[in-house]
C-alpha cells in the first residue's frame, strides 16, 4: 500500500480528540469559536462565508503583484477551462468580493467577520501552516476615528474573554496614498547608499515595495532601519488629526498603547491607522497575535465604489498556541449525562428506547458498543458520565435495571417501567417514552 495514504500533507495538521499535540484537541478549538460568537454578537457583526478559492486576480487586485502572499506564497492552478485560480491565501479580500457582489454597498456601513481556513505555500513552523484558520472583521462604508478605536477595542476584548491579557498594542499612522508615496521617495533615498547590507528580500523589496522593509525579520535589516526617517513625519493635518483622535479615544476607555512609526503592515491597501497586538516581554518573529488597519482603494480595486474601511484578521493556530503556553484553564465540555450498557444485544435492544428518549429531550447519552461491564464503566468514566444505567440478563429477567451515580458513587436499583418517570425527573421532560 502506497505509504503516502496514511501521512497528512506537510505543514497541515489534524484536529482530533486527545490528540498528542494538545493544541489541536477540537474542544479548545470549540471554546474559540464559542468566544469569537459571543464577541461579534456584542460588536454587532454578521457573518459571512466565501468559497476556499477565488479567481486569482482578486488577490492580485487587491494585495498587489510584489506582496509576499502572491510572489511566493499562493497555491495557483488552472481549472479545465484554463482560468486561473487561487485557494485564499487571506480572507479580506475574498469578503470584499462577497460584499460587491452580494448587494453590500447599498447599505451605509456593513460590520462583518468570517472565520475559516486559508492557504499559504510557506515554510512549515509552530505557529505557520500551509493551511491555516483566520478569524477576521470587516466595516466598510465609513472613515470615522471611533470605529478605529471600536476595532481596537474588539481585538484586545477578543482576547481578554479568551484569557489572554499579557499584550501590547503597537500603533501607528501611515497617512494617505500621497503621504506614503512621498514617505517611500525618502526612505528609498535613506535606503540606497545602505543596499549591499541589505538581505535579499529587502533589495528586492527597495525596487518594488520598499515600505515593506520596516517589516523584515532579518535581524541587520532590523539595525539599517532603526535610524530610517519617520512616517509620522511625512503625513498630512488630515491624516495627523484622525490618529491624534484615535489615541485619544483608546485614553478614553484606558486603552494602553506603544507608537511604533515602523508599523506599516504587509499590504498595500493600508492608510492611515495600522496596529498590532503582540505578545507582551516576546521579542521573537512570531510574536503577534493579530493586527489590522484603516484601508481605502481595496472595494474600488475589486470593482466596486470607492469606499473606505477597516478591519483586522488573526490566526487561531498561534492564538491556541498562546492560551496553552500561558496556562489558561479552557472550560470543560459538558459531562456526558447518560452511559447505556447492555450485557447482552436483547439488553441493549430493551435500551434503545430511553437512549432515544433522553435525546430528543435535549440529555446526551450514550450507548456502549460492546457487553463488557468492565470496559463500558472505563468508558464511561473516560467520557465524564453522570449515570450509567446497566441492563443484563439478570436484571431483565427481574424487571430491573442498575443505575450509577458516577460523581457520587451510588448505585440502586429501579424497576424497568419507572426507569421513564426517573429520566423524566432528570431531565424536565412533559414528555413520554414511545410505547
Amino acid at each position: 500500500m502506497d505509504p503516502m495514504l496514511k501521512k497528512r500533507v506537510k505543514g497541515c495538521y489534524d484536529l482530533y480528540p486527545r490528540s498528542k499535540e494538545s493544541w489541536q484537541d477540537p474542544q479548545i478549538w470549540s471554546y474559540v469559536y464559542e468566544t469569537i460568537s459571543k464577541i461579534t454578537k456584542l460588536y454587532g457583526f454578521e457573518e459571512l462565508s466565501t468559497p476556499s478559492f477565488e479567481y486569482t486576480e482578486v488577490f492580485t487586485r487587491s494585495s498587489g503583484e510584489e506582496s509576499d502572499i502572491v510572489s511566493k506564497e499562493m497555491y495557483t492552478f488552472l481549472d479545465k477551462k484554463g482560468r486561473s485560480l487561487s485557494l485564499r491565501p487571506e480572507l479580506t479580500a475574498p469578503a470584499i468580493r462577497a460584499y460587491i457582489e452580494n448587494g453590500g454597498m447599498e447599505e451605509k456601513v456593513s460590520k462583518l467577520f468570517y472565520k475559516g481556513p486559508c492557504y499559504r505555500y510557506d515554510r512549515a513552523q509552530k505557529g505557520r501552516y500551509r493551511q491555516f484558520n483566520q478569524f477576521g472583521i470587516e466595516v466598510i462604508g465609513v472613515k470615522d476615528p471611533l470605529i478605529d478605536v471600536e476595532v481596537i477595542s474588539m481585538l484586545i476584548h477578543f482576547f481578554e474573554d479568551l484569557g489572554i491579557k499579557k499584550t501590547t498594542l503597537l500603533i501607528n499612522s501611515i497617512g494617505s496614498p500621497e503621504c506614503r508615496k512621498k514617505y517611500s521617495e525618502e526612505l528609498v533615498s535613506f535606503l540606497s547608499s545602505k543596499k549591499d547590507q541589505l538581505s535579499e528580500d529587502s533589495k528586492r523589496r527597495l525596487e518594488t515595495n520598499p515600505l515593506r522593509i520596516l517589516d523584515s525579520k532579518d535581524e541587520n535589516d532590523k539595525k539599517i532601519i532603526v535610524t530610517a526617517p519617520n512616517i509620522l513625519d511625512f503625513i498630512n493635518e488630515d491624516s495627523k488629526n484622525h490618529f491624534e483622535q484615535v489615541l485619544k479615544g483608546l485614553d478614553e476607555i484606558g486603552v494602553s498603547y506603544k507608537i511604533d512609526h515602523k508599523l506599516v503592515r504587509g499590504l498595500d491597501y493600508y492608510t492611515d491607522t495600522v496596529f498590532e497586538l503582540i505578545r507582551e516581554d516576546d521579542a521573537s518573529a512570531q510574536n503577534t497575535l493579530g493586527g489590522g488597519g484603516v484601508y481605502s482603494g481595496l472595494v474600488k480595486a475589486l470593482g466596486g465604489k470607492d469606499l473606505p474601511g477597516i478591519g483586522f484578521a488573526l490566526g487561531l493556530e498561534r492564538t491556541i498556541q498562546y492560551l496553552l503556553e500561558e496556562n489558561i484553564e479552557i472550560p470543560k465540555a459538558a459531562p456526558l449525562k447518560f452511559y447505556f450498557i447492555g450485557l447482552d444485544e436483547e439488553c441493549r435492544n430493551n435500551l434503545l428506547k430511553p437512549l432515544d428518549f433522553v435525546r430528543k429531550n435535549d440529555a446526551s447519552a450514550h450507548l456502549h458498543e460492546g457487553i463488557s461491564i468492565k470496559s463500558a464503566l472505563k468508558k464511561a468514566a473516560q467520557k465524564n458520565a453522570q449515570y450509567a444505567i446497566i441492563l443484563g440478563k439478570d436484571e431483565l429477567t427481574k424487571g430491573i435495571c442498575k443505575v450509577k451515580d458516577l460523581t457520587l458513587r451510588e448505585e440502586k436499583s429501579i424497576p424497568f417501567k419507572e426507569l421513564e418517570s426517573w429520566l423524566v425527573s432528570l431531565t424536565g421532560s412533559t414528555l413520554a417514552m414511545q410505547s
